[in-house]
């Protein structure tokens, strides 16, 4: 006897952490918005002009700089969880999809390096 086969196997790819993705994002984003309040506090509260020597003293010290390069990476990570959904959500065909993820990833890690480079000289 042969074997029917009522339908294909389906392979469900990527509705695993959508969830989770989500969750990720907004906490990331409280963090960002409570960082940036800070930094606009320190700006507004100041007195006289706002210049480099202001933004020095803001990111003088070792935990504003530690601060800061996780913010970084958070803004970075929401940003990879949003443009890899459009990506998938807009970009049937499989090799431009993972091209554009990887230009995606590529541009993200230069966003870093420049990110990390300014705040470190700082």
């Amino acid at each position: 006897m042969s074997s029917v086969n009522y339908g294909t196997k389906r392979i469900v790819t990527g509705a695993h952490y959508g969830a989770r993705d989500w969750l990720v994002q907004r906490a990331s984003a409280v963090v960002i918005i409570a960082f940036t309040a800070i930094i606009l506090a320190q700006l507004l509260l100041t007195k006289g002009p706002i210049g480099y020597e202001l933004w020095a003293g803001i990111f003088f010290f070792f935990f504003m700089k530690l601060i800061t390069a996780s913010v970084i990476v958070l803004v970075l990570g929401y940003a990879w969880v949003g443009l890899r959904n459009v990506w998938m959500d807009y970009v049937p065909a499989a090799g431009l999809r993972f091209t554009l993820q990887s230009l995606t990833v590529v541009w993200l890690v230069g966003c870093a390096a420049w990110g990390f480079e300014v705040l470190w000289r700082i």
